[in-house]
């Protein structure tokens, strides 16, 4: 057992028009048998009733309002800017937490100093008996999804290494967020959401940290509850920012490859799309193929025009790397998915 009080966690809660679901989501955090926690709500602007929900509900809450919405890096720079702790917990407004959750992460990630991020097991909250992500996996190209989506949750059930954590529900190392800032920013705020976690993953990963992912760390969550499961503007920021991850963080020779990779992934989601498979199979339910050919389009040109950006961010990020080009190809072999498997998964 953690000895109590232990280091002091901040739990930072960004909300935006969270008023169905804020409330099981603080009250999971007040439930914790990790009780050395400061508790901060940053909100994006929100135009619906959930700020009243946690200024007339959760006065014990430090409450901090956003004047415009900065989107899920941005807000969350907010907090961790204003956190105290030696521990960072980044959670969703339209999570909850099992009442054990913090201590286990804790207890992991206490293991070992290389250790920046400890990743939860997060099942879905409507959808008995399936997973949504247990730590994440990547891709040549920048894409990453969550281990495990949509398999059993009686599985991956042992403590071990992952690439990350989904930044839905896990814990940071304070350290290591200050190691691998860009200037003035924990999250590139240039991706506005969507894969955020996994460009802080591969910084955390080239710098020389390592992720450990605890089973008994269970989260239950909404998925995509406020941008909608497959939404156009969802599917956007997914293809542009995966650009941009690859861009930033990948050696030249993973970068052309990528491309390959890319090239393969797009095959593989028109099959999808014509035997509605996969998550482009799933979007054109509601949206024409037209229509998803738009947002790619759309999706990769907003990704050249950020190219000066992510290039200035590349060199930042390369004068902290840590670790060789051979060491990078290990991850990719032990953490990596195929274009296959990424675009037929849901």
């Amino acid at each position: 057992m953690i000895k109590i009080p232990g280091p002091l966690i901040s739990a930072i809660v960004l909300n935006y028009n969270g008023e169905k679901v804020i409330r099981v989501c603080l009250a999971s955090l007040l439930n914790q048998t990790y009780k050395n926690m400061e508790i901060i709500v940053v909100d994006n602007a929100s135009s619906d009733g959930s700020l009243a929900i946690v200024r007339q509900e959760f006065p014990c809450v430090s409450l901090i309002v956003n004047k415009t919405n900065l989107g899920f890096g941005g807000g969350n720079n907010v907090g961790i800017a204003a956190a105290r702790g030696e521990f960072i917990l980044i959670l969703n407004n339209d999570a909850r937490l099992d009442e054990a959750c913090v201590e286990e992460l804790v207890k992991s990630i206490s293991k070992d100093k290389k250790y920046g991020a400890c990743a939860s097991k997060i099942l879905l909250e409507h959808e008995m008996g399936l997973l949504d992500v247990a730590g994440i996996a990547v891709c040549l190209d920048g894409l990453s999804i969550g281990r495990g989506r949509l398999e059993s949750k009686d599985i991956y059930n042992t403590e071990e290494e992952v690439f990350f954590a989904s930044d839905c529900a896990c814990l940071y190392r304070k350290e290591m967020l200050d190691d691998i800032k860009l200037f003035h920013e924990f999250y590139d705020e240039d991706f506005f959401a969507y894969a955020d976690e996994t460009d802080l993953g591969w910084r955390a990963r080239l710098a020389g940290w390592k992720c450990i992912y605890n089973p008994k760390a269970i989260v239950y969550h909404c998925h995509s509850a406020a941008a909608g499961a497959y939404s156009a503007f969802k599917a956007f920021l997914v293809e542009r920012n995966r650009i941009w991850v690859a861009v930033k963080n990948f050696p030249l020779p993973m970068v052309l490859s990528g491309l390959f990779f890319t090239f393969q992934r797009y095959c593989f989601q028109t099959y999808g799309v014509l035997a509605n498979k996969g998550a482009a199979g799933r979007f054109t339910d509601k949206a024409s193929k037209l229509q998803l050919a738009q947002i790619l389009l759309r999706a990769n040109i907003s990704a050249i025009r950020g190219l000066p950006k992510m290039l200035k961010k590349r060199r930042k990020i390369f004068n902290k790397k840590r670790i060789s080009n051979s060491e990078i190809s290990e991850i990719f072999k032990k953490y990596g998915m195929s274009a296959r498997t990424i675009s037929l998964k849901e």
